[in-house]
């Protein structure tokens, strides 16, 4: 029995000289697929409690180069590079257009992901993140979230190099010019209260580029996604699959 929340089945892709591990929730269920990001050092194992309880249809995620059951890149990758990797594989699963959800350092991906290919994704979810990447220690920096020292969360589960890497792909790098662009896409924006790592004014950021983005300040510091898995699941199903009310916009609540 796998250990892993929720028994996703697991398998290995190879891309572009990358091999990487690949863990999929609901693989039948029908609908848009959810990709989800995980933040810099953290594998499927830590964000299953999560995506085991995005009900209702697939959920995919992936271990970055040197995390969990991903070897070592034997080069360092950029930004777009992993953007086209990631891309790839949705291509393989068959995946046309997906939803997107990104924490931390994933969020900051999936933001590349959602400007360089434009159309390939239908609702975007953002939690945690910044538009622009100036503090290369962000991930050492979440082991002392106070909401993992209390759970018990072991964070990272990367190698030394898959660190580096990680870093490097994402040091200096910023979407401030192109969030812009994002407009007509529905984009919900998550921040943790308490997130002494990447503070609500960052997600405020975000919001302040993209026309018609949603911005909630939620319960938790940094992790929030991992520690308050139920809550965030709901907010982001409801996100993926509104209401008709919802749908309709303030027009209707109006009338």
């Amino acid at each position: 029995m796998s250990r892993i929340s929720g028994n996703p089945s697991l398998t290995t892709e190879h891309v572009y000289g990358l091999t990487l591990r690949v863990a999929r929730w609901r693989a039948d269920a029908g609908g848009t697929p959810l990709l989800f990001l995980n933040g810099i050092g953290a594998d499927i194992t830590a964000a299953a409690p999560l995506l085991a309880q995005l009900h209702g249809r697939e959920v995919w995620t992936l271990d970055m180069p040197g995390v969990g059951g991903s070897p070592d890149a034997l080069l360092p990758y950029g930004a777009p590079t992993m953007a086209a990797v990631v891309m790839e594989i949705a291509d393989r699963l068959g995946h046309v257009q997906i939803d997107l959800a990104g924490f931390s350092w994933g969020g900051a991906m999936a933001q590349q992901i959602a400007i360089q290919f434009p159309g390939r994704i239908r609702r975007l979810v953002l939690m945690a993140t910044t538009p622009a990447v100036t503090a290369p220690g962000i991930g050492w920096a979440a082991m002392l979230d106070d909401d993992m020292l209390a759970s018990g969360l072991k964070l990272p589960t990367a190698t030394p190099l898959g660190l580096t890497y990680q870093t490097m792909a994402m040091a200096g790098w910023t979407s401030t010019a192109m969030l812009p662009h994002l407009k007509g896409l529905p984009v919900l924006i998550l921040m943790g209260e308490r997130d002494g790592v990447v503070p609500a004014c960052h997600g405020q950021a975000i919001a302040d580029l993209i026309d018609g983005a949603v911005l909630e300040v939620v319960p938790g510091s940094h992790l929030f996604p991992f520690t308050h898995a139920t809550q965030v699941a709901e907010r982001i199903s409801a996100f993926l699959d509104p209401m008709p009310m919802e749908r309709s916009g303030a027009g209707q609540a109006a009338a």
